[in-house]
């Protein structure tokens, strides 16, 4: 190997590893990203759970289903009217 094919060599390794850290570092930083975003929508959610169950009771299949598939938004907005709403039903309506 010549030294010219060294050096070629020598820069190609070096960048398939800076590569590779830079790849873990990117998808470690997401993963965290994602994982902070799941943790807190469970969190609204467990609370608005808590929150209707004592204001409201036992609560039927349908709002159950319906905060296990809830976006962030979606529990921000429930969580607002739970407050004023006079039934259940109230809480969820509309978008």
């Amino acid at each position: 190997m010549t030294g010219a094919q060294m050096l070629i060599e020598q820069g190609r390794a070096e960048g398939l590893a800076k590569g590779k850290a830079e790849g873990r570092a990117e998808g470690k930083a997401e993963g965290k990203a994602e994982g902070k975003a799941e943790g807190k929508a469970e969190g609204k959610a467990e609370l608005l759970l808590r929150l209707l169950r004592l204001k409201y009771r036992d609560l039927p299949e349908g709002p159950l289903a319906r905060l296990r598939g809830a976006t962030n938004d979606d529990l921000d907005r429930w969580a607002e009217r739970v407050m004023t709403a006079a039934t259940l039903d109230e809480v969820f309506e509309g978008r």
